[in-house]
């Protein structure tokens, strides 16, 4: 059973030349993101590398030690630089090998289209030990080894595997939020968010400034894992900015 008290971590690694050179517009991080704070774990940091595979096994070894799970998005194609397979079986220091039951679902899914190639072969290939996560897009599975998640880039794909890796991480309580919108400079309330916070210990507070109409404004986001700090640390923030004759809008601006 998850203990609730405790906050989860974990890591992503977005992998790809094509993310580094702009090519491609990452849509993973949110999605990602967000599913992770559903299972009660907090995306605690994200590296971009390149389709290298000493860079890709340097970030698994740090990230994957210091959070509790690590995620990789990209590099599981049929391609020559898809290598994330390699990377992650020499970060563990174990062999690659072609998983049979992953075999077997790639030999049916390709039956009708071309049959089950030497490249389509690559999207077996797992480290010797992993699990599969199921993809019900193109057959081709995730691959899950120890507390590391190797996931599709194409977000749609990556969709529907977090969906079938729903509710079996062990996570916290889930991160709740409020949102608060003022028309005022984020300097003028510095101190304000700074003892709002402090007199809040279990509260995180986000200001996100913005302009608008031609005003300057901010939206004030709080987070906390316990609904009654969450809605005192709000009604503190909200009592402070009209003390101050700057109107607070629930649910930001």
């Amino acid at each position: 059973m998850a203990d609730s008290s405790r906050i989860y971590t974990a890591a992503l690694i977005v992998i790809g030349d094509e993310i580094l050179s702009g090519r491609t517009h990452d849509k993973n991080i949110a999605q990602v993101a967000t599913w992770l704070g559903v299972q009660g774990i907090r995306l605690a940091e994200v590296r971009v590398v390149a389709d290298v595979t000493a860079a890709i096994v340097e970030a698994v070894n740090t990230l994957r030690a210091r959070n509790d799970y690590l995620f990789t998005t990209g590099g599981i194609g049929p391609t020559h630089d898809d290598i994330t397979v390699d990377a992650v079986s020499e970060a563990f220091g174990v062999d690659v090998i072609v998983h049979p039951e992953a075999r077997a679902i790639l030999e049916g899914y390709y039956e009708t289209r071309g049959g089950l190639t030497d490249a389509r072969l690559r999207m077996a290939r797992v480290p010797e030990g992993a699990e599969l996560i199921p993809n019900r897009y193109t057959g081709a599975p995730g691959i899950r080894f120890d507390n590391v998640f190797l996931m599709a880039g194409v977000p749609q794909i990556t969709a529907g595997m977090l969906d079938a890796l729903s509710g079996t991480l062990e996570g916290g309580a889930p991160l709740l939020s409020e949102t608060i919108g003022c028309w005022v400079h984020e300097s003028e309330i510095a101190e304000l968010l700074r003892e709002t916070e402090k007199t809040h210990p279990n509260c995180q507070i986000g200001s996100y400034p913005f302009w608008r109409e031609g005003k300057t404004g901010a939206n004030f986001v709080i987070r906390s894992v316990d609904a009654e700090d969450l809605a005192a640390c709000s009604r503190a923030l909200m009592a402070g900015l009209e003390a101050i004759d700057r109107p607070a809008f629930p649910g930001g601006i």
